[in-house]
C-alpha cells in the first residue's frame, strides 16, 4: 500500500475470549479494544487488527506452546475453517471492518505437523499457522481474502485509511 507507519506502539490488553463469545464478535470486540489502548494525540491516526482462526464457535488463538500448536494442527487437520480478521482505524472516530475468509487445511500426518512445528513459523499465529510461510504447502484452497488470512486485509485496510483522511496511493 506504500504506507509507513510513524511509530509500532503494542496495544496491551487481554485477548481471552468472553465466556458464550463466537468468533467474529470476539474479533471484533479485541480490535476494538486494541484501537482504544493504544495511545495516540489527537492529529494521529492508530491502526489496529486481529486474526482468529475458528471452527464453528470454537476459537484458535495463538498457541501457547508447541503441544498445543501441534493440537491446533491435528484438529485443523483436513477440515475447511474460517479466517476472521477484524481492522480498526481511529482518527475523528472509529471505523472498523471485519473480514471472513473460508480455508481448507489438506489432512496432515503428525510427521507434517512435526515438520512445520521445527520452522517455529507457527509462533504467535492465530490457529498455529501462517499462509504466507511454510505451511501454504497445507493449504490447496481458500475462499475469500488471501491478505486477511496473512493478517491485514490489503483493500478494506485501505479503505479504512481513506475514510479516516489518509490517502494511500494517492494520486494512482
Amino acid at each position: 500500500m506504500g504506507v509507513v507507519p510513524d511509530d509500532v506502539r503494542p496495544a496491551d490488553i487481554d485477548e481471552t475470549p468472553k465466556p458464550g463469545e463466537v468468533p467474529r464478535a470476539y474479533c471484533r470486540r479485541v480490535t476494538a479494544e486494541k484501537s482504544q489502548a493504544v495511545p495516540r494525540s489527537d492529529d494521529e491516526i492508530v491502526l489496529t487488527a486481529d486474526t482468529t482462526v475458528a471452527v464453528g464457535r470454537r476459537i484458535f488463538g495463538k498457541p501457547e506452546d508447541r503441544d498445543e500448536a501441534f493440537a491446533f494442527l491435528r484438529f485443523l487437520s483436513g477440515r475447511r475453517h474460517r479466517v476472521i480478521t477484524a481492522v480498526a482505524v481511529v482518527g475523528e472516530r472509529l471505523w472498523q471492518r471485519d473480514i471472513m475468509t473460508m480455508v481448507r487445511m489438506a489432512r496432515l500426518s503428525d510427521g507434517e505437523i512435526n515438520a512445520y512445528l521445527e520452522t517455529g513459523d507457527w509462533e504467535g499465529k492465530a490457529g498455529a499457522y501462517a499462509i504466507q510461510g511454510p505451511a501454504a504447502v497445507f493449504i490447496p484452497w481458500i475462499s475469500g481474502s488471501y491478505t486477511a488470512v496473512m493478517g491485514l486485509p490489503v483493500f478494506e485496510t485501505a479503505r479504512l485509511l481513506n475514510s479516516a483522511g489518509y490517502p494511500v496511493m494517492e494520486g494512482a
